[in-house]
């Protein structure tokens, strides 16, 4: 502590050189800048330091989709958006979807591996630390201006869930929609959807945005599983077991240096898989997410002495699953909320150092899991926690030389429950030519033991609880070469290597066959990833990237599941009729996959395309879209909950959108 209290003393306290001298360091409350950097040729990204900076100046590797290309490709929810991104693949087991990375995403993970946040605010739970990203996501995707995907390691700055990538959603501002904007879209699988929305920037310095959204969808009425064709179980048909459904409300009103910001989302999804040995062909299998947040920032840059973010939260998440075993209603419920504070200072030291320090606070008011029958009522479990946890970190990036930069960081986590953890970070990145960056990236993070691994336990899923649970660890090396090709092309080549230390499974205790969480695993991988991007002033634009990867258990060298080798994308955007109608393709490869029964997945090439425009009637855009054009017929691994080995995934579907701004 003495040694942090020094550190902050010097950050005050040390002269600061001209700013003439150096660039001038940006925040996410300076508008007018941030809008200056997103339209230069070089994209700008501010999740990976926690402050604006250049793709090619980042500690890692940077992807950054856009509203634009939201509409032009037609994607739903941000699942679909992080299936279209280079080395990112999506499993869906028919009630949630998973985001796998890098060769990682084990069936029955609950996307705690990756960091999701909404505008720098963390939206991972406190009892799964899940990142929801279906229909069960915060945010309706129409109020996304961009997702900054931010891969490897970034404990070093973010603490837990940072271990394969953060993914920052930055939200529209009220200036975006200068009015009113209503929309509406019709869909297969009788899928309804409305939103409507209000935002403008007032002359008195107040902006704001307003929106609300629902959805509802029968989904699939007929879907047939082969390992459930038996009389007994309605011969493998499940009959209206698919619906989905979800409300939202999204608001930020901005004033000065001020930020209030607050979400709320509640879905109802059927369970068609009847997963957990429940009841098959049984409509009232569900699970009911809800999610709320509020957040009070405070953002200011004090010219020549520092920047200052000071940010205080609220969050409240509750899940109920609704599990008919022979005619008996299971309620599985938990409940959590957790009160939040994060400082930030930014400081120009020298002309060479821009330092970051940090510190964060949360504590866990609730992380309450309940399972019990509802009727006759019989308990089987009931656990109520409370935890606090906290960081300090701290980030420096040294000029070395105008175009040689090393950036390196640090960050001590405490938690109750296990002790700490500090993980480094460290980045060395060249820019022998102006267009063209080399980085060497080293670094390690941490995923803390989630209040479900640590004390779920019920007899009636056999589980028991382990508090003995240690956190993962993972250490990463990436080499990636950035080059801009002429004035239309990118290019990105990444060569990465990572091994994992006390990866957290579920596995069977011999000596009573109950299932339990345990620090067993060692896994390494090693990939390259290869992107060529190109746009024109015509409007053209387009994408294309390969990711091969091998992610092998360590002791045994088996390959892990759901661990495809080769992952190809293309994506392209043809305008039609300029700067008004415009065509959006998609092709997305996906190798074959190990199951938990040891068989394969079939590789699959889904094809997407969406007919988008704008502005030929004042105000309205309209957007028609097929996914999975070509009716293929594909899957995706089954978890240990579910019989079956391979879940079948959607066949072509249609969807029509209009959007009217007023």
């Amino acid at each position: 502590m003495k040694i942090l209290t020094l550190l902050v003393l010097l950050l005050l306290l040390f002269p600061v050189q001209s700013r003439g001298e150096t660039d001038i360091f940006l925040t996410a409350a300076s508008a007018p800048a941030k809008e200056t950097i997103l339209f230069q040729e070089i994209p700008s990204v501010y999740g990976a330091s926690k402050y604006e900076q250049k793709v090619t100046e980042a500690p890692s590797s940077v992807s950054i989709v856009t509203s634009a290309e939201i509409k032009k490709y037609g994607y739903r929810t941000l699942a679909d958006l992080l299936r279209s991104v280079r080395g990112f693949f999506v499993t869906f087991d028919r009630n949630y979807s998973y985001a796998g990375v890098r060769g990682f995403n084990r069936p029955g993970d609950y996307n705690s591996r990756i960091l999701l946040l909404v505008d720098g605010h963390r939206v991972n739970d406190n009892i799964f630390n899940q990142a929801l990203i279906g229909t069960e996501f915060v945010l309706d995707v129409d109020l996304i201006d961009r997702v900054e995907i931010i891969r490897g390691p970034s404990s070093s700055i973010y603490g837990s869930n940072a271990f394969f990538a953060v993914i920052n959603v930055i939200t529209k501002k009220g200036r975006h929609l200068k009015g009113g904007e209503v929309s509406g879209e019709v869909g297969s699988l009788e899928t309804l959807k409305g939103r409507l929305s209000y935002g403008d920037r007032f002359n008195n310095g107040m902006e704001m945005i307003l929106s609300g959204s629902i959805l509802h969808s029968q989904g699939n009425q007929r879907l047939y599983f082969q390992e459930y064709d038996d009389p007994a179980t309605h011969f493998g048909i499940a009959e209206n077991c698919d619906k989905d459904q979800f409300q939202s409300l999204f608001s930020t009103l901005s004033y000065k240096d001020f930020t209030l910001q607050g979400a709320f989302v509640k879905r109802d999804k059927s369970i068609p898989t009847a997963s957990f040995g429940t009841d098959f062909n049984e409509p009232f299998n569900r699970t009911t997410d809800g999610q709320a947040y509020l957040d009070l920032k405070y953002e200011r840059d004090f010219e020549n002495l520092f920047g200052v973010t000071a940010r205080i939260f609220y969050d409240r998440v509750e899940y109920k699953g609704d599990y008919i075993y022979e005619g008996v209603v299971n309620k599985d419920e938990t409940l959590g909320d957790w009160l939040g504070t994060e400082v930030r200072l930014t400081r120009m030291l020298f002309k060479d150092h821009k330092i970051v320090l940090g510190g964060e606070f949360i504590d866990n008011l609730h992380q309450n899991q309940t399972n019990y029958d509802q009727f006759p009522h019989f308990l089987y479990f009931h656990d109520k926690r409370e935890t606090k946890n906290w960081a300090l970190y701290l980030q420096d990036e040294f000029t070395i030389l105008r175009n040689l930069i090393f950036n390196a960081g640090v960050r001590h986590d405490h938690f109750e429950t296990f002790g700490g953890t500090t993980n480094p970070r460290a980045a060395l990145i060249y820019n022998p030519l102006e267009k063209t960056t080399f980085k060497l990236l080293y670094g390690t993070a941490f995923r803390a033991p989630n209040a479900y691994e640590f004390y779920y336990q019920s007899d009636i899923s056999l589980m028991k609880s382990n508090p003995d649970l240690r956190p993962e660890k993972i250490q990463t090396y990436e080499l990636i070469y950035e080059q801009y090709i002429g004035k239309y092309f990118r290019g990105t080549s990444t060569l990465f290597y990572y091994k994992i230390t006390d990866l957290i499974s579920q596995t069977v205790d011999p000596t009573d066959d109950f299932l339990v969480f345990r620090n067993f695993e060692q896994v390494k991988a090693t990939g390259v990833e290869f992107e060529l991007e190109g746009k024109w002033p015509t409007g053209l634009e387009g994408r294309i990237s390969y990711t091969f990867q091998r992610t092998k258990n360590e002791e045994t060298g088996a390959t892990l599941t759901n661990s495809p080798s080769h992952l190809a994308k293309f994506n392209l955007i043809v305008p039609v009729v300029k700067e008004k109608v415009f065509l959006g393709m998609e092709e997305q490869f996906t190798s074959r996959r190990k199951t938990l029964a040891g068989k394969e997945t079939n590789s699959a090439l889904i094809t997407n395309l969406t007919l988008f425009t704008q502005s030929l009637i004042k105000g309205l855009e309209i957007s028609g879209s097929v996914y999975n054009m070509f009716d293929k017929k594909f899957g995706d691994p089954g978890s240990g909950e579910h019989r079956q080995d391979v879940i079948l995934q959607d066949g072509r579907s249609y969807r029509l959108k209009l959007t009217y701004s007023f």
